[in-house]
């Protein structure tokens, strides 16, 4: 029987045709595969030297080995965060930018400023939460004579508005675990903002002010001063870092505050870049050697699923945007 070349040709041509629609279908995979090729950027919306670099700095060169690419911190601060947040959501979504962003970037900043410039729960792919830093009550005794919440609520009941307390700056984290606490024990208290925690601590410590919620790494260094006291830790139980010292949900039930922190990347990365840089953090903050300079800095540190995360951001925009909302605090 004579050969049907047409058909042969067209059975050649579908061949190759399939052929090659195949490769192109493996092409993305094994480029995926060796990710990541060359650098890549995590995004700090902090200034260098503070508590949140320092977590990123240490896990980027673990996270570096683990990758076989460096991971560069990029320090981009300003506008509580903002700065950093919409750098990173408007990065291209091909895994080589991502971001350690805080309370304030995933929680609080939407209910805060009329105007954002990146949507906290539609721009980013949640990776894991990494780390959440105590907030601790301090009192200068010397200018507020309390020794305990009990006795800070009924002084704070019998003279309403008579009692000031300072602030890192309106809306941070710490502004917001006071009016937190304001608000759950049916207190008046006056709001005292500073250009960061520095300042603040130095008109506390000098007996200006008499008191304020601050992170546990940077209060630390305030109890070795004459007068200054830590009454309480604003987790719900008894921190590590602070034996003895009770947690205000011992008094004011239910109250709990945490300054935390979490990676995600631009909404569009591949899921399997995501679940890669994942497991680097993970070994990340699992090496023994690791955790113990995070619990040193007076750092918890945490690990999620991006789901986890992802309810995480959730519950905790709905809780500070109560706050937020009750004590008609506003930003430009």
């Amino acid at each position: 029987m004579p050969l049907d070349h047409s058909l042969t040709r067209r059975s050649l041509l579908t061949t190759a045709a399939l052929g090659a629609g195949l490769a192109a279908l493996r092409m993305p995979a094994m480029a995926q595969a060796a990710y990541p090729t060359r650098p890549v950027k995590l995004i700090v919306p902090y200034a260098a030297g503070g508590g949140t670099d320092f977590f990123a700095r240490l896990v980027a060169t673990s996270m570096s080995a683990t990758l076989g690419q460096q991971v560069v911190v990029e320090n981009r601060p300003g506008a509580g965060t903002q700065i950093g947040a919409e750098a990173a959501a408007k990065a291209d979504p091909d895994g080589y930018t991502f971001l350690l962003g805080d309370t304030s970037t995933y929680a609080s900043n939407s209910s805060l400023y009329q105007k954002l410039n990146y949507d906290p729960q539609k721009d980013f792919a949640p990776i894991s939460l990494t780390g959440r830093f105590a907030i601790v009550l301090l009192v200068n005794t010397g200018k507020l004579n309390v020794g305990s919440v009990k006795e800070l609520i009924a002084a704070a009941k019998k003279a309403p508005g008579s009692i000031d307390y300072a602030s890192a700056g309106v809306g941070s984290p710490f502004h917001l675990a006071a009016e937190l606490f304001a608000q759950s024990a049916g207190l008046k208290l006056n709001h005292v903002p500073y250009k960061g925690a520095g300042p603040a601590l130095q008109d506390l410590a000098g007996g200006q002010i008499g008191m304020m919620f601050v992170d546990f790494a940077t209060a630390r260094s305030q109890l070795s001063l004459k007068g200054i006291k830590a009454i309480a830790v604003c987790s719900p139980g008894e921190f590590y870092g602070l034996p003895g010292v009770p947690a205000v949900a011992a008094d004011v039930p239910g109250f709990e505050a945490w300054a935390w922190q979490g990676f995600s990347a631009p909404v569009k990365v591949s899921p399997d870049v995501v679940a890669k840089l994942r497991e680097a953090y993970l070994k990340a903050v699992n090496d023994p050697e690791n955790k113990q300079k995070l619990i040193a800095a007076g750092i918890d540190p945490l690990q999620s699923t991006p789901q986890e995360m992802a309810a995480y951001i959730a519950s905790e925009t709905a809780k500070w945007n109560k706050v937020i909302k009750t004590a008609g605090i506003k930003l430009d």
